[in-house]
């Protein structure tokens, strides 16, 4: 019994760990967002994520992409790499137009 409650924890722990290691980040979505897209959009953070509400940006998640180059015409594809993508929509998200949350970019 003692060894099952062991391997139950260890499993836990394990697959809380990685789970939050695969997720996307809303930091990290400020932060490349602050890197890759601030300059070509011309525009804040804040004012970004204020373009749509959060089921806009949820409806949009498959597009997230085109609907950054319609928002921002000059960003350049090497800021829209699909591993990027997750972390932009987070960041977007987080901090839509109907949230109540405010970044601090």
């Amino acid at each position: 019994m003692k060894n099952l409650t062991k391997i139950i924890l260890t499993s836990v722990l394990v697959m809380s760990i990685g789970s939050s290691v695969a997720s996307a980040d809303v930091t990290k979505g400020q932060k490349l967002y602050l890197k890759k897209l601030k300059g070509a959009c011309g525009m804040n953070g804040a004012k970004m994520a204020t373009k749509h509400s959060q089921m806009e940006w949820e409806m949009s998640k498959d597009t997230l992409a085109n609907e950054i180059k319609n928002i921002c015409p000059n960003a350049k594809d090497s800021a829209l790499k699909e591993k990027y993508l997750p972390h932009y929509f987070d960041f977007f998200y987080e901090y839509a137009n109907d949230s109540g949350n405010v970044p601090s970019c």
